[in-house]
């Protein structure tokens, strides 16, 4: 697998906002976003060798949704010797309180 850097792209807004609603509406999980600050996200992807981030979902110690971040290599590999990113701002009770995405 070949990572360009330039993987991904945009959607609507429209397309957003239906894709969240269905999501808080379906029971999932008590977490609707994570926020990570840029400067953060920076540091990750100014790694040697990162050209793109891999994003999971986890589950914590007490059984809470995360999202771990890690940065990936141009060969689609994990850089797990280098910065992995949690501790993000969760949404419940971080939320954006003008956003359309937030519901």
């Amino acid at each position: 697998m070949k990572i360009t850097g330039k993987e991904g792209g945009p959607i609507d807004r429209a397309q957003a906002k239906k894709w969240t609603a269905r999501y808080r509406s379906s029971g999932r999980g008590k977490t609707n976003s994570h926020l990570f600050g840029g400067e953060t996200v920076k540091q990750l992807l100014d790694q040697e060798g990162c050209v793109a981030m891999r994003i999971y979902y986890a589950l914590d110690d007490n059984g809470e949704q995360q999202l771990l971040l890690v940065g990936t290599d141009a060969e689609g590999n994990d850089l797990t010797e280098g910065l992995i990113l949690d501790l993000s701002s969760p949404c419940p009770p971080d939320c954006s309180v003008n956003s359309e995405l937030a519901g």
